[in-house]
């Protein structure tokens, strides 16, 4: 019989041999040892290693670390290199999840409407939801109509330049687990594969996070996008919506200097962080000059960003 089937025999037909901590005892069903876990994370910033958990919890390390796995699996937790945190569906439930984003959506707000001004073209902001770019906000000029995209619609992450922004900042391994195998494509000029993916992610990490699509999602649009960054990765991400022979290398540097202003403002500290604890492969420069974006950004043959 093996352990795991021995543990759900004793918590349902015998008395379960108390594991205890002093006078602690430990609940004998799985479903009171998964509570324990969830109970740790006290709140939608806290972080645990395995060992914190099993400290706390004081349930064995190798119970915890099954536990862990599966509440992963299932997105209760989410699990980094930096430890464990709630999932999408812990933060869902408790509404935190809509708090989070709706202080995302307060701080964008102002650079976006800024960008639509200057620019008069419609301007996205997005967060990565698995595999998937969830338009928070859509905000449009003239061009607006012609564009597909909608509040609350979504859209394959690596068909997009606000997607791509945001896999950017991650290991190759994630992007594997997020992308999946076989990338859906929406037109002809969509990247079908995982191989292709990496090198587009590897050209925009060179571009310090400046990303660029034209008509790999929609067929006649093109956009420049940058991520908004926090303390482990991307909050989200923006990105400036034109046709697909708009110009968008005059706009870059203003999409790029929005997204680091909203990353000031939801993580001032980020500057100070090291490399390290921000999960960014490599790190933005706080300013774009003419010739440095220039040496950032080259066009290829029928103007196809590179």
């Amino acid at each position: 019989m093996s352990a795991v089937s021995v543990e759900q025999d004793v918590s349902v037909v015998g008395s379960p041999k108390p594991t205890a901590l002093g006078d602690a005892e430990l609940p004998p069903s799985m479903v009171g040892r998964m509570t324990l876990i969830l109970d740790a994370f006290s709140g939608q910033s806290t972080r645990l290693t395995l060992e914190e958990v099993a400290r706390i919890t004081h349930l064995p390390r190798s119970t915890a670390h099954r536990i862990l796995d599966q509440l992963v699996k299932l997105a209760w937790l989410d699990h980094s290199p930096f430890g464990y945190c709630l999932g999408r569906r812990s933060l869902t439930l408790g509404g935190m999840d809509d708090l989070g984003q709706g202080e995302l959506r307060a701080a964008a707000a102002p650079y976006l409407h800024d960008l639509m001004v200057r620019t008069g073209l419609v301007v996205h902001l997005a967060v990565l939801d698995e595999g998937e770019v969830r338009y928070m906000d859509k905000i449009g000029g003239r061009f607006a109509g012609s564009v597909p995209s909608r509040v609350g619609g979504r859209a394959p992450a690596h068909a997009t330049a606000l997607g791509k922004a945001m896999l950017a900042l991650l290991p190759a391994e994630e992007v594997d687990e997020i992308a999946g195998a076989a990338l859906r494509r929406t037109t002809r000029r969509t990247i079908g594969d995982t191989s292709t993916l990496h090198q587009e992610l590897h050209r925009i990490r060179a571009r310090n996070g400046l990303t660029f699509e034209r008509g790999e999602c929609f067929a006649q649009v093109s956009c420049v996008a940058a991520a908004i960054r926090g303390r482990e990765g991307a909050l989200g991400a923006i990105s400036l919506v034109g046709d697909a022979d708009a110009p968008l290398e005059r706009v870059a540097p203003l999409v790029a200097a929005a997204a680091r202003a909203i990353s000031l403002e939801l993580t001032p500290d980020l500057d100070s962080l090291p490399r390290r604890a921000r999960r960014e492969p490599t790190p933005a420069p706080k300013t774009y000059s003419a010739e440095t974006l220039g040496q950032l950004m080259s066009v290829g043959h029928g103007n196809d960003w590179i």
